[in-house]
């Protein structure tokens, strides 16, 4: 509970940041603007976890720390490849990939992908190792900052040319920022352990790359189609009602995922080592999951029923004349992101449990169903806050389903060993 309450002050302190500053931002940038800003970032967060192939994610699981460091060796140098193999890729065909995607919007900017994927396998990695290491005070430190240089950046930028592709370019740089910020507190705050002593050699790379291949064969892509299931309403709001719904919903997200950033993610750094450390010393896992689902329950209901409550009202207030959709849409959010954020527990003990080929499998037939929602509310209903609502709904199902579905297994595993 106290690494929770640390990583979670850092997360409340940049996103009180960030709040701060969202009333002067979006009155310099429009939602178009914003739209634009939605669109790339839907096409980073797709990007982004095959960047590293989900190498980073492993580096929390070895018991020494000599593997540990060949991990991160290994991420680096398939992020390094990854990128360059993108930026290649895009100068042979960028307009084809333009054209394909209908992303005219984005324009150009496209070709800052490759440096934001590298800067974004950067970040993961120094992340991972903070939190192998339960430096958890470095990773909120970090995250404050990061969040006052970045939204700091958007406004001074804004009063001169308040434009998409200098919202692009912040977005882009501060990720390399944050992983900076990180990686200083690495150096500060944290040694390498090499009490355990292996028995033979060090094992190679390539070895580690082989040992650790569920995280590239089914890891990265089921975060790749998570992140594509997640982003497909930015990029169909783009093509079917204009960039003006889709900048409406990114600030809709970003707002009704506050407590998912704040409490989600401080929970899920602090639980993947520890739900790692119960499982290998033989602890109930069934119960620790348990605990932590229902906590995040209770603790997510107030703001996400404010919201569901509150909804364009409350955003035009805050956001100014005009985001009152934005408001429509966090109403439906609100309920999808509550189960979200309740499913993060289960999510942190997959890798520990080795169901990552289960974890892909479900995303599948989640991007299946989230597709045929957004089709439903578009194409059926002509509405775009009716497919909004449906996706939500389908997310809700969803969350719900892998929490059970975890918790089953735990339970399985723990009736054989006793």
């Amino acid at each position: 509970m106290r690494s929770v309450a640390v990583v979670a002050g850092g997360t409340a302190g940049a996103q009180a940041i960030t709040m701060a500053f969202a009333p002067v931002i979006t009155r310099l940038y429009g939602p178009e603007e914003y739209g634009v800003l939605g669109t790339f970032m839907a096409m980073l967060s797709v990007a982004a976890p095959v960047a590293a192939l989900a190498y980073p994610i492993s580096v929390v699981l070895p018991r020494r720390d000599e593997e540990a460091l060949g991990l991160l060796r290994l991420s680096a140098y398939i992020s390094i490849f990854i990128a360059a193999l993108v930026a290649v890729a895009l100068w042979l065909g960028g307009d084809v990939v333009i054209a394909l995607l209908g992303i005219e919007t984005v324009g150009n900017l496209i070709y800052l992908l490759p440096v934001a994927m590298l800067f974004a396998a950067w970040l993961q990695m120094a992340q991972q190792w903070l939190i192998r290491k339960k430096e958890f005070g470095v990773i909120a430190r970090s995250a404050i900052a990061h969040s006052g240089v970045l939204n700091g950046a958007k406004a001074l930028a804004g009063l001169a040319h308040p434009v998409a592709a200098v919202l692009i370019v912040v977005a882009t740089l501060g990720n390399a920022v944050y992983a900076g910020l990180m990686i200083i507190g690495i150096r500060r705050r944290t040694t390498i352990d090499r009490s355990e002593t292996s028995e033979g050699r060090e094992p190679s790379v390539t070895e580690l790359a082989r040992r650790h291949r569920d995280f590239p064969l089914y890891r990265a892509p089921q975060n790749t189609i998570n992140a594509a299931s997640q982003g497909l309403p930015v990029l169909l709001l783009a093509a079917f009602f204009g960039p003006a719904s889709a900048g409406f919903y990114a600030l809709a997200k970003s707002v009704a995922a506050l407590p998912v950033f704040l409490l989600g993610k401080s929970v899920n750094d602090v639980f993947y080592p520890r739900i790692n450390e119960a499982v290998r010393d033989g602890e109930k896992a069934s119960a620790l999951i348990l605990k932590a689902t229902v906590g995040l329950g209770a603790l997510g209901l107030l703001p996400m029923s404010v919201l569901m409550v509150g909804g364009g009202a409350m955003f035009e207030w805050v956001f100014g004349e005009g985001w009152a959709p934005a408001g429509n849409y966090a109403q439906w959010l609100a309920l999808w992101l509550l189960a979200a954020l309740m499913n993060k527990p289960s999510v942190s003990a997959i890798p520990v449990f080795g169901r990552q080929r289960w974890f892909l499998a479900y995303e599948v037939v989640g991007i299946i169903a989230r597709v045929a929602a957004l089709a439903a509310g578009f194409l059926l209903f002509e509405s775009d806050v009716m497919a909004v609502a449906l996706f939500s709904l389908v997310g809700v199902v969803l969350n719900i389903y892998l929490i059970l579905d975890t918790v089953r297994f735990c339970q399985s595993i723990e009736c054989k060993s006793a």
